[in-house]
């Protein structure tokens, strides 16, 4: 049971939802994602999301799209990424999961890449580009390394996609509650809550809800809903134009999920 397992099944003993934000490495700067994660931990954050800024993120939106090419220009690439999970993982515990896409790694090398994201202490990978149905190699590399792989559902997604999901998932199932890119505005429905309740038919794993939350209240709504809550976009933009805000922020999603 790796750390992310561990939280779920802390959460669910005391009837609780995870919280998971999302934020860019690199953006605004190195120095201040390391401080994010401080205060993601502080404020009581379960797990972390941590993108690797890239090229040509086909699943964000532009807060995140501009965050990624600010990152770039910072020099960030997926080593220095690496870099700053190490350097975390010497004064935090939270979970981090790796959001990146297939590109980087595969240009990394797949083993090379799993030996250093282990070493380093990272807990799980996210991978939108990357078809659970292409990712055999993948799967058994993360598990030989005790790497949680979190693959994503979306509201089109028959039910033979969602066991093949399900299958490949050694972390949370992640359902896309929109279709469209991160930061697009959310719409809680019913079709919603029938698509969560499908994903739990086939998995005993936690499903988790992402793309579109920005408010405290429809925060708390998902939490109903789901096992945790992953918030990005507005996230990432605070953290750029109203750092002094985000404390604040963070706290009113924590307190409402």
């Amino acid at each position: 049971m790796n750390r992310i397992e561990e939280v779920f099944k802390r959460l669910k003993e005391k009837g609780k939802k995870a919280f998971i934000p999302y934020i860019m490495a690199g953006y605004p700067s190195e120095e201040d994602t390391f401080n994010a994660l401080g205060l993601l931990e502080e404020i009581g954050a379960d797990i972390v999301e941590l993108g690797v800024p890239f090229t040509d993120p086909l699943a964000d939106g532009p807060v995140i799209q501009a965050a990624a090419s600010e990152a770039l220009k910072n020099g960030i690439t997926l080593k220095k990424v690496l870099g700053i999970v190490k350097k975390a993982r010497r004064h935090y515990s939270i979970p981090i999961v790796l959001m990146t896409y297939y590109n980087p790694v595969f240009k990394y090398g797949l083993e090379r890449f799993f030996v250093d994201a282990a070493k380093a202490g990272v807990d799980g990978m996210i991978v939108p580009d990357l078809p659970p149905d292409e990712a055999d190699d993948f799967v058994a590399l993360a598990k030989t390394h005790n790497i949680a792989t979190i693959f994503l559902a979306a509201p089109t997604s028959t039910e033979n996609r969602i066991k093949l999901v399900c299958n490949k998932t050694t972390g949370f199932v992640y359902y896309v509650s929109i279709t469209g890119i991160t930061g697009s505005k959310l719409t809680i429905t019913k079709e919603m809550q029938k698509m969560v309740s499908l994903i739990k038919r086939h998995t005993s794993k936690a499903v988790c809800i992402g793309f579109g939350v920005k408010k405290p209240s429809q925060a708390k709504e998902v939490a109903q809903i789901a096992d945790g809550v992953i918030v990005g976009s507005s996230i990432v933009k605070m953290m750029a134009s109203e750092p002094e805000r985000l404390r604040k922020y963070l706290i009113s999603l924590r307190k409402a999920i």
